[in-house]
């Protein structure tokens, strides 16, 4: 077992730190909790006593993942997910902070939930939990949240994530108050009365399906909306989980001009299309006549997954920076909600044990450099989080000892009975993914191991 107190130096590992522009082989040691040296060689001699050694041969080491979206449904929806299994999903996944969404229940829109998720994150003993604070009451979009009391208690920005701030002026108002506390409003991009809860994209795959139709615009009509307010307040603005080509071009436009606006997309945005609704197997999205795969409800997400050329300008934006950082929004659902019709099914796909694997398929073809995927989840978080973020994300001596290896070339199955979420339904269920977290270590305390002489801290 090692500890927060206890040296590690992992050697010859392949070291991946955007904050450095760092990527080559080096040593990289850890002591109380934070980085103590990064170079391209150690000594042993001038290695503190106690120090555990671990050879970093085949392995990548890189600063600790951030996600700025999850839902870690804890209090009030146990039966979905807690605090301490998101946590430990987490640790898996490679991710060493989280922000977690506030639609709870009773909703965080006061100090009291605040501190709540912030000691039951305590007693999980494993990752980094940042709460985010509603932007209404109870998210029911009528009378803004306590935005001072909740910052005061530690929330890092406010959203009604799962759903949308509909009233303009409530935004407007929320992002003006939100400017005063240096705090982004996170808002949930869709206009209701255009998606009118249609389970999937709109196009030739929900005609096919029967399925009522979900258009791109009802996300990108509160994008335009969103980004004029940020413009006319100063406030800052991030948008969640942008889906479509549009939204990406929308945002392109608004960093032109200036405008305090960050943004977002997820795993199965990137990798996954509206094709996998229609039937999928581990190969991917089958081609013919429909079969018993169709309407997957572990394909159920909002906003819906859209077209491949939605998926390719999603990527594009993350290549050239229009896209700040990558989000799972981990959405995990107890099974008595997910095997029932397609209309029926709530959305969500747990996302935090797959993200990293999902995410190479990219890289190991070639369309997203390596160096760039670790920028849109340690650095590019940062720059959603500003202050609340001070000393994370990066590997610079005497930043927080926040650090994942990774072995870039291990191929896994993915079984959702296996995972540590209890969200257990995955569009990946059986897929061959190539790319796995090999440990965690969050604030110098080992969270998750397959690494030889590198053993997990007992979590208790």
């Amino acid at each position: 077992m090692i500890n927060t107190t206890q040296p590690i130096l992992i050697r010859g590992a392949r070291i991946v730190d955007p904050s450095q522009g760092w990527d080559r082989a080096g040593d990289l040691l850890i002591g109380d909790g934070r980085i103590v040296r990064m170079a391209p060689a150690i000594r042993n001699g001038s290695l503190p006593k106690g120090c555990v050694v671990v050879n970093g041969a085949g392995l990548v080491a890189c600063p600790g993942f951030i996600d700025l979206h999850v839902h870690l449904r804890e209090p009030g929806y146990e039966d979905h997910e807690t605090i301490s299994t998101g946590v430990q999903a987490a640790a898996r996944g490679g991710f060493t902070t989280l922000c977690a969404m506030p639609n709870t229940r009773p909703a965080m829109d006061n100090a009291s939930v605040v501190d709540y998720v912030l000691r039951r994150a305590r007693e999980a003993n494993g990752v980094r939990v940042l709460p985010i604070g509603c932007v209404t009451k109870a998210r029911a979009g009528q009378e803004l949240a306590e935005m001072w009391e909740l910052a005061q208690a530690g929330a890092i920005g406010f959203s009604d994530d799962g759903s949308p701030v509909a009233n303009p002026h409530l935004m407007r108002q929320a992002l003006t108050y939100a400017r005063g506390l240096d705090l982004p409003v996170i808002n949930h991009p869709e206009d209701p009365a255009l998606s009118r809860s249609a389970p999937m994209n709109e196009g030739r795959i929900s005609n096919r399906l029967g399925l009522a139709g979900w258009p791109a615009v009802a996300e990108e009509t509160m994008v335009a909306r969103d980004i004029e307010l940020a413009a006319l307040t100063g406030g800052r603005l991030h948008l969640a989980h942008i889906s479509t080509a549009g939204s990406v071009e929308l945002v392109r436009r608004a960093k032109e001009r200036g405008l305090p606006v960050t943004a977002e997309a997820t795993p199965h945005h990137l990798t996954l299309t509206e094709e996998w609704v229609r039937g999928h197997t581990t190969e991917g999205p089958v081609a013919g006549p429909l079969t018993y795969a169709a309407y997957d409800t572990s394909t159920k997400v909002n906003p819906p997954l859209r077209t491949r050329r939605d998926a390719e300008a999603l990527l594009a934006g993350l290549r050239d920076g229009v896209i700040d950082a990558i989000a799972t929004d981990h959405a995990p659902h107890a099974v008595t909600v997910k095997l029932v019709t397609f209309d029926e099914a709530a959305s969500g796909i747990p996302g935090l044990e797959t993200a990293f694997g999902a995410l190479m398929t990219l890289t190991h073809k070639g369309d997203l450099p390596l160096i760039t995927l670790v920028e849109r989840m340690t650095q590019g978080p940062l720059k959603v989080l500003g202050g609340r973020g001070r000393g994370l994300g990066s590997l610079r001596e005497g930043s927080v000892a926040d650090v994942t290896l990774l072995r870039l070339d291990e191929e896994w199955v993915v079984r959702g009975a296996e995972f540590a979420s209890k969200g257990k339904q995955t569009p990946l269920e059986g897929v061959t993914l190539k790319g796995r977290v090999a440990a965690t270590i969050a604030g110098g305390r080992v969270v998750h191991s397959q690494v030889t002489g590198l053993e997990a801290s007992d979590n208790t």
